[in-house]
């Protein structure tokens, strides 16, 4: 199968390119700068230069061909301010779910965030607060896509503490931490599980193996 990962840079991303690629999928990455293609390569994915603060739906329609998933993967990163909350964790989100549809790609995964749905907590940093309301449309947004085998991946704090293969996976799992590696296994696994499809599932460590997880969640 090809899966094309929106915010095919991020640290999340770049670890599932490599888990992907080791298993002999096909993976390409969109990314907004030339100049980080080459990692993309050196984690066997396929880069695809596209920006999607200012890409139209019939651009990203065609980096989507002959794929057979989507993960949406972007985000607009640390130092930035509210805007690009809107544009990158929103829009952009929202932009890729047009495209697929437009490309007819079903499967549609979102990292999203815990805590994306509540009102933020009082004296909740701004930036941060806008950023949990973004992703919080987002969700909302890819959710009503009948067209779209979606599902919704909620990590907790996210840390690059080596990957431990095990994982707590549920629609509510309370907060926590989890690694960036486990959250990118989760991610390959669920890609093969499109009996997810419909959930919206927080993330954190956990005493599970990462396959027992997902096929808990699924129900097989």
């Amino acid at each position: 199968m090809r899966t094309v990962i929106a915010g095919g840079h991020g640290q999340i991303a770049l670890r599932l390119e490599r888990l992907l690629a080791a298993r002999e999928d096909e993976v390409a990455g969109i990314i907004r700068r030339p100049e980080q293609a080459d990692d993309l390569r050196e984690a066997g994915a396929e880069p695809i230069v596209l920006d999607l603060e200012s890409a139209s739906v019939d651009e990203v329609a065609r980096a989507l061909t002959g794929a057979g998933a989507v993960v949406f993967a972007a985000g607009a990163g640390p130092g930035s301010g509210a805007a690009r909350k809107e544009t990158v964790d929103r829009d952009a989100a929202v932009l890729l779910a047009d495209a697929a549809e437009r490309a007819g790609v079903r499967r549609y995964l979102m990292v999203s965030a815990m805590g994306a749905e509540a009102d933020p907590r009082p004296g909740t940093d701004e930036v941060f607060a806008a950023y949990l309301r973004a992703k919080g449309a987002a969700d909302a947004e890819v959710r009503r896509r009948a067209a779209l085998e979606w599902t919704i991946v909620r990590p907790g704090r996210l840390t690059d503490d080596p990957g431990t293969g095990r994982v707590r996976l549920a629609a509510d799992t309370g907060r926590g931490s989890v690694t960036r590696d486990d959250v990118a296994a989760v991610l390959a696994e669920l890609l093969d599980t499109p009996s997810t499809a419909g959930l919206t599932l927080e993330l954190i460590e956990g005493h599970t193996p990462v396959s027992v997880a997902v096929k808990d969640v699924a129900g097989n």
